[in-house]
């Protein structure tokens, strides 16, 4: 099945296309070869990783699409992992920041990770995960509206933290530090 691009949600001002008249739409089990026709139509460059995984690389994060479970239990998961480290004494502040996040947004859900390092002292890396349960099939428009709406929003974390953490893209720590 291919993806009508009039489904994908416009987040650029523009006025929605009016919907096609005619019934529901279609139910499908997502796939990764779907995924990949979305992230085409999104203009967005991917890559599949060693393990099979799809993965669209940023600057400063790598944001996954992948396929968990059985048939009937699958699940999706957009899990985004951001590369900035955060030193492991600041991860308190950095806790209440992303508890923040989590309570004044429904995605994606952020948690922390302390990061052992090969060449230094361990640091704190943050994740990003949205999940659908798919395994009996979901409607094409809101799989699509939320795929996209969790890369976006995604996006959106890494600049919010940027901007209260007050960093620049690729700094590693606070500017008055």
């Amino acid at each position: 099945m291919s993806i009508d691009p009039s489904s994908i949600p416009n987040f650029g001002g523009r006025p929605e296309p009016e919907p096609a008249s005619g019934g529901a739409a279609p139910v499908v089990v997502p796939d990764q070869d779907l995924v990949k026709q979305l992230l085409d139509q999104m203009e967005l460059k991917y890559v599949v990783d060693d393990e099979g995984d799809l993965a669209a690389p940023w600057e400063e994060f790598r944001t996954y699409f992948m396929f968990r479970g059985d048939e009937e239990q699958q699940v999706f998961s957009v899990r985004t992992f951001y590369d900035r480290p955060h030193q492991v004494d600041g991860k308190l502040q950095l806790l209440e920041l992303i508890d923040d996040w989590n309570r004044r947004t429904l995605w994606p859900k952020v948690y922390s990770h302390v990061h052992e390092e090969e060449d230094g002292p361990p640091t704190v890396r943050l994740i990003g995960e949205a999940q659908m349960l798919i395994g009996t099939g979901v409607g094409i428009d809101h799989f699509v509206s939320s795929t996209v709406s969790w890369v976006r929003a995604s996006i959106e974390f890494d600049k919010w933290l940027v901007e209260q953490l007050g960093l620049e893209p690729g700094d590693e720590k606070p500017e008055d530090v």
